[in-house]
């Protein structure tokens, strides 16, 4: 009990430095920051440092979607060029919530997706991929986490951590989710990773470091990579629903082409000794499709208990109704969204 009670303080001070709710007391309801923090992925990211596009390797760090200060999308690939521009590091997350599970969605920005040769590939403003966490109600304070499903350009990969209960579904198992320690807290987080260029995000070590890359831990700051190959980077955490922030600017047209598509444009060297520059080509949680498989475009993040049940077989309850879920709210506007959207190219 006294270890826990150093965690629940740690975690305390750290939330409330960064003005998120503090932990609940013994006996309450555990917050969403809270949790979002505590099942934070711990994420290895390869790094290319060869080619213009690369930026010396900052086209593979992570950041804030506004990181130049702005919520333009077609300005994102030019400013990150620009001497000055910010690569604090920065993760996105939604959490819904059932009767019986946490859905927690983590959203991992570049403001690249580039190549470094002339042959078939395509590369474009702005690049969004992430992870969807069941964790279960098991009457612990943060539960008990049941399985991961990354999204890797157009097709999502789901994975269990050992000992799970849950198995394949009409989705077969991908891999093993692993667990790690982590020096900024006593918790064990599941361990993500993504690709040079193109960001395609799966469990580790599905994609690992080769050569140069950062190592992220989720921490109650951002901090920028020291260089290509700093395995010890904090990234903050910020609430997809925050005032003023990435949902609440859902339908500003400088930002998103149509809902869940970021806004990008050819501009500056994009494409340039490449094969081509893309356009509107990102996406946000609300926009991931994996055209293959039955659930919607955006249910990944809008419908995770649905997603869940499609991909899994769960023993016991899994239950759908939402006790909280805020992309509700929007569900219609979402299915007419998904209906009418064009093909998803990142």
């Amino acid at each position: 009990m006294v270890g826990r009670s150093r965690i629940a303080a740690a975690l305390s001070v750290a939330l409330v430095s960064i003005g998120l709710a503090a932990p609940a007391p013994a006996g309450a309801a555990v917050g969403r920051a809270e949790l979002a923090l505590r099942w934070a992925p711990i994420h290895y990211q390869d790094v290319d440092a060869t080619g213009s596009h690369a930026l010396g390797g900052r086209s593979d760090y992570l950041t804030r979607v506004d990181f130049d200060g702005d919520w333009n999308g077609r300005n994102n690939w030019d400013r990150a060029g620009q001497a000055g521009a910010s690569f604090s590091a920065a993760v996105y997350y939604s959490v819904a919530e059932t009767g019986t599970h946490w859905f927690i969605t983590y959203f991992f920005f570049h403001p690249r997706d580039w190549v470094d040769h002339p042959f078939f590939e395509t590369e474009h403003e702005n690049d969004g991929e992430g992870v969807l966490l069941a964790v279960q109600k098991d009457g612990s304070t943060y539960g008990v986490l049941r399985s991961a499903v990354t999204v890797a350009h157009t097709s999502f990969y789901s994975y269990t951590p050992s000992g799970s209960t849950w198995t394949s579904g009409r989705e077969t198992v991908d891999g093993t989710l692993q667990l790690q320690s982590s020096p900024h807290d006593s918790f064990q987080h599941p361990v993500t990773a993504q690709e040079v260029q193109g960001h395609g995000l799966k469990a580790y070590p599905q994609y690992r470091i080769n050569g140069d890359g950062l190592v992220y831990y989720p921490s109650d700051r951002g901090e920028a990579p020291s260089g290509t190959n700093d395995r010890d980077v904090p990234y903050e955490l910020i609430d997809i629903f925050a005032d003023g922030g990435l949902w609440a600017r859902r339908d500003a047209a400088g930002l998103f082409a149509n809902l869940g598509t970021f806004a990008g444009d050819t501009s500056g060297d994009c494409g340039v000794g490449t094969y081509s520059c893309g356009t509107n080509s990102a996406n946000a949680p609300w926009g991931w499709d994996d055209g293959d498989d039955l659930p919607g475009r955006g249910e990944i993040a809008t419908d995770p208990a649905k997603l869940s049940a499609e991909y899994f077989t769960v023993p016991g309850e899994l239950a759908r109704a939402y006790a909280y879920n805020p992309y509700t709210a929007e569900r219609a506007d979402l299915r007419e969204a998904a209906r009418t959207a064009p093909p998803v190219t990142d």
